[in-house]
């Protein structure tokens, strides 16, 4: 009786290595979603010719679209929070991944902060300025990276299969994954600025570099599909941000993030 129990049991396991989802070695992948995100405040220190000042714990917030065809639209598709992932499975666990995380980050405006430094013209843009405080007036100041806060990264991400808790034997119908993985890359943002009365400012630089980790859930369905949801938090420290249409003018900023992420891919080998 227990030989035939063990029989059995090596012919299901034989059966499991089998299946199509049972090795990822080789493997590529790609996917495709949305994102919200949340931001600690920052200190966000002004530079140029004539001026050199410092705000403190400035707060942000992202710029969500909600369910829309923007998303699926080829010439809309960037205007949303927006992740794109590919990436290649050197073992069956772990994969090696390109991706662009397309965050939007908008500076609250009309709101009081402290600050330090000096700038010409003090009071001419309706600024209040009271006790080291100053408020926020778009004359003043209008800062966003809304084309966006964009985090260009690779990562190293492990995958586990974790159906059979579920009782599921035939994983190449579905498969239940636990993700995890951490990325480095480079900030590279269109900021939407207007300084001091300079005219506005918007083109795309590379502005210093990120640092990120993330845990995930994937379900997989007939082999090549899939649904991933993530969690990441990370760290943004950009030293060289571009705020006025002189090469002298710059801002810097770091804060910490964090991002919950919904998106569609496929699984392949080629």
């Amino acid at each position: 009786m227990t030989l035939g129990v063990q029989c059995f049991s090596q012919k299901e396991d034989a059966v499991s290595q089998n299946k199509y989802t049972a090795h990822n070695k080789g493997k590529f992948y790609f996917f495709w979603g949305g994102n919200r995100e949340v931001y600690s405040d920052s200190d966000i220190h002004f530079t140029g010719k004539d001026y050199d000042f410092t705000l403190n714990h400035v707060k942000a917030h992202d710029k969500p679209k909600g369910w829309h065809v923007d998303y699926v639209n080829p010439a809309r598709m960037t205007i949303p929070q927006t992740n794109f992932r590919a990436g290649y499975f050197i073992t069956d666990h772990y994969n090696i991944s390109l991706g662009v995380d397309h965050m939007k980050y908008v500076m609250y405006q009309d709101r009081t902060v402290s600050y330090s430094g000096n700038y010409p013209d003090r009071g001419a843009y309706g600024e209040a300025i009271s006790d080291g405080n100053i408020f926020l007036t778009e004359d003043f100041l209008s800062f966003e990276h809304t084309d966006g806060l964009n985090y260009l990264n690779v990562e190293l991400s492990r995958v586990d299969d974790f159906s059979r808790y579920f009782g599921i034997t035939d994983t190449d119908k579905v498969q239940f994954n636990l993700t995890g993985g951490i990325g480095v890359g480079l900030l590279y943002p269109k900021t939407n600025a207007r300084l001091l009365g300079y005219e506005r400012h918007d083109d795309f630089h590379v502005a210093g570099y990120g640092v990120s980790a993330k845990v995930g859930l994937n379900v997989t369905f007939y082999k090549y599909f899939f649904i991933q949801t993530e969690l990441k938090g990370g760290f943004i420290d950009m030293n060289d941000i571009r705020t006025t249409h002189s090469a002298t003018d710059k801002a810097s900023q770091s804060f910490y993030f964090g991002e919950s992420v919904i998106a569609f891919g496929g699984i392949f080998r080629i």
